[in-house]
């Protein structure tokens, strides 16, 4: 269903009020975003969002949004946030959704241990297990086993589709940010400037930002040196069995 576009600005609207508020307090720490980069409030972004090809990730993602608790969580918090906006029951723990705190279990533990994750963060392959072990698919890709034309279509085509995904894996100094290998996930694309909006789970660092298909690709095509020197990328996750981890 297709929202109409007073109500879709109304709506934006509100959103990007509780978004404004959620942040204020660590506004005075952010850091300056390099020109290449669009934030999404400002009257660009906004316009951008109301134009843009595919969104259907933005809105679930926006309810569910969350700062990483420490400077290592960025791909818990970002777990959290996917495993939620999917309506993801909670089970066994003591709560109605899940938290950067309640999501380990002995289940995460056995495919990467909180104290790792605290000490070095997690990995794409990692990432992609720690989805597929909640029941959702989750399929790993390395930026250098595919292509910017791959990960355009295979992203656009998740984010016109209700309940998928698509979470990237990325080197921040590429895009002139500060400064390693971080995890956040897209929520929408615009074809018109061929850029991707990242919601970043730092927010305490950098607001939710436009980037082009292009240095998103090659910000994933950068090794890891963590992950056996593999390559970054994007982890694609569905609310139902797509296909497996690669």
């Amino acid at each position: 269903m297709t929202i109409p576009r007073r109500s879709f600005v109304a709506l934006l609207a509100r959103v990007a009020f509780t978004l404004a508020l959620a942040v204020s307090a660590a506004r005075a720490e952010r850091l300056p975003l390099a020109e290449n980069l669009v934030d999404l409030r400002s009257a660009q972004g906004r316009e951008w969002l109301l134009e843009a090809d595919a969104r259907e990730a933005y809105w679930p993602l926006a309810a569910e949004f969350v700062s990483q608790t420490n400077g290592a969580f960025c791909g818990v918090a970002t777990l959290v946030m996917v495993l939620n906006s999917l309506e993801v029951a909670a089970a066994g723990v003591d709560a109605a959704s899940f938290t950067q705190e309640n999501v380990f279990s002995d289940r995460t533990e056995a495919i990467v241990r909180r104290d790792s994750i605290l000490q070095r963060g997690m990995t794409l392959d990692e990432l992609g297990a720690l989805f597929a072990s909640f029941g959702l698919s989750a399929r790993a890709v390395h930026a250098a086993a595919s292509s910017l034309e791959e990960f355009r279509a295979l992203a656009v085509d998740h984010l016109s589709r209700k309940r998928r995904h698509v979470v990237v894996n990325y080197l921040r100094s590429a895009l002139g940010q500060q400064r390693g290998g971080h995890i956040s996930p897209l929520a929408a694309y615009d074809g018109k400037t061929d850029r991707f909006l990242v919601l970043d789970v730092a927010r305490y660092k950098y607001p939710p930002v436009w980037i082009a298909a292009a240095e998103l690709y090659a910000a994933m095509n950068t090794i890891d040196a963590g992950n056996d020197g593999r390559s970054r990328g994007f982890v694609l996750v569905g609310g139902e069995a797509l296909g497996s981890s690669e």
